[in-house]
C-alpha cells in the first residue's frame, strides 16, 4: 500500500488517513493522485507577472481535514508499506 504524507503547517501527516482528503484540481484521493501520475502545477516557463512571486512557484492544492492547502511538492513524501 502506498501512503502519501505531507508537511502541513510544520507537521507531517498521512493524507490517506482522512477519507475526505483530495489532491489537485482533479480532486483525487491521495492514492489515486499518486497512481495516476501525481500532477502538480509546475510551468516550464514562468509568467512574467509572477516570475518573482510566490504565485509562480510549483504547487499542489489539497484538501485535508476541512482545510484547503496549497503546498510546494517538496513537502510530499510517498511511503510504501
Amino acid at each position: 500500500m502506498k501512503k502519501v504524507y505531507a508537511c502541513l503547517i510544520g507537521e507531517w501527516v498521512c493524507l490517506n488517513d482522512d477519507p475526505d482528503c483530495v489532491i489537485s484540481d482533479s480532486k483525487k484521493t491521495p492514492y489515486l493522485w499518486w497512481e495516476e501520475g501525481a500532477p502538480v502545477y509546475a510551468p516550464v516557463t514562468r509568467n512574467k507577472d509572477t516570475e518573482h512571486s510566490l504565485y509562480g512557484l510549483d504547487y499542489v492544492n489539497l484538501y485535508y481535514k476541512g482545510k484547503d492547502y496549497r503546498i510546494n511538492p517538496i513537502f510530499i513524501q510517498i511511503v510504501t508499506d
